[in-house]
């Protein structure tokens, strides 16, 4: 059996290493410092990167808030759901994109996933509409485009609205168009790890100026800067991004086209490089989709990899490769909040207006998603990969799948 290669510390998101930080944010913070001015509703550094934004996804309005979640929640508010509405999502996905769903008072309807891809179908979630479906949101994880073609089909055909939870996918398209512009709404993440931060931020774009001023207002409290007769007309929060993040925001954004390209290089040189191993499914677009390469997901058969996707890992956590099985230990239904109903004090609410065919999460319920996390195997990416990262990661997998490899 040939020896693993020797271990070799590769770039990391979580620090400088695998980062495009530098003298560009520091100067723009600098700026906004000297401007003395760091509320971005008497700013300039969050209304520029606003524009930028939404120049730069072809839509027409972008606003900045302070972190993933938040944009999702922004966009559930600028729906105005009824509690006890049902929103349909996907079964994997951060908790970040489901608590906002419970603070609206509305009930997340999760959809099965392709087990291939983790991603929700326009099959699995036609699936799980009702009269009560308002909302279908589309996650398009690891960097990889939901077929929005079908999803965009589903959700006209039903007058429900649809929104795109973007924040793994920057520049991932679907035909000619950008994630995130395809939707009713879009929502975006800045955090860490993300193609480009801020540590924590988020966007929401939409073309829909109606929808985007009460973005606008969701934002700031329901508080209508600038027009006539101000005075808070709904229920809001302040998800404002301040100047100094904003300034950040800006210079990252200049980045943005470079950080992309250089993941995706990357991410399809090592394609290249595994080639055609056995039980292993490598990540591929879709046809019409442009895959952005957050993270590098490998699919693996237990079938014809012993100990499937946890024993690939473990050997390739070994020769310092941070990869993660599974993804996510657990369907998101099966977290606490979910299980135990634990919300608002002990009243369970917003659960108690559900139908209890929408909480219907048996494991019958979701083929897809079991057999999907328990296969996949998440491998960490950035656009600070070198070509000898490159080939060291795809000779560690080679040696690790090959003393797996179970004979046919």
């Amino acid at each position: 059996m040939k020896p693993m290669p020797a271990r070799r510390e590769l770039p990391s998101d979580q620090n400088a290493t695998g980062r495009c930080l530098g003298a560009e944010e520091l100067a723009e913070l600098e700026g906004a410092i000297d401007s003395g001015t760091l509320t971005p509703t008497k700013g300039q550094a969050v209304r520029s990167f606003e524009g930028r934004f939404a120049e730069q996804l072809g839509v027409a309005h972008a606003f900045a808030c302070t972190s993933g979640t938040a944009a999702v929640h922004l966009a559930l508010m600028a729906l105005d759901l009824e509690p006890g509405d049902e929103v349909v999502t996907t079964s994997v996905t951060d908790m970040g994109a489901l608590a906002p769903i419970l603070f609206q008072g509305a009930i997340p309807v999760f959809a099965d996933v392709d087990p291939e891809t983790l991603l929700v179908t326009p099959a699995s979630v036609e699936a799980r509409l009702s009269e009560r479906t308002r909302v279908i949101i589309a996650t398009h994880l690891f960097g990889c485009p939901c077929d929005m073609e079908g999803l965009r089909r589903i959700a006209g055909a039903h007058g429900i609205a649809l929104i795109e939870d973007a924040a793994q996918a920057y520049l991932a398209r679907w035909g000619d168009r950008l994630v995130g512009g395809l939707g009713d709404l879009g929502c975006f993440s800045l955090q860490q790890g993300k193609h480009i931060t801020t540590g924590e931020g988020g966007v929401v774009t939409t073309d829909d100026a109606e929808l985007a001023r009460r973005v606008r207002l969701s934002v700031n409290k329901a508080w209508p800067y600038g027009e006539a007769n101000p005075d808070h007309e709904f229920l809001a929060l302040n998800y404002r991004m301040s100047e100094l993040v904003g300034a950040v925001a800006g210079a990252q954004l200049s980045k943005l086209a470079d950080v992309v390209a250089a993941r995706v290089e990357s991410a399809e040189s090592l394609t290249r490089k595994l080639g055609e191993l056995p039980g292993l499914r490598l990540p591929r677009a879709p046809e019409g989709g442009v895959h952005s390469y957050w993270k590098y997901p490998v699919f693996v058969d237990p079938s014809r990899v012993q100990g499937g996707a946890v024993a690939l890992g473990a050997r390739l956590q070994e020769q310092g490769i941070a990869c993660a099985p599974r993804y996510i230990q657990k369907p998101a239904f099966r977290c606490r909040v979910f299980q135990e109903r634990r919300t608002f004090g002990t009243s369970q609410w917003p659960f108690t207006l559900a139908r209890p065919e929408a909480l219907d999460w048996s494991d019958a319920a979701f083929p897809g998603t079991w057999r999907g996390l328990e296969r996949v195997l998440v491998l960490p990416w950035n656009e600070r990969y070198a070509a000898e990262d490159v080939d060291f990661i795809a000779e560690a997998v080679r040696e690790a799948a090959s003393s797996l490899e179970v004979a046919a």
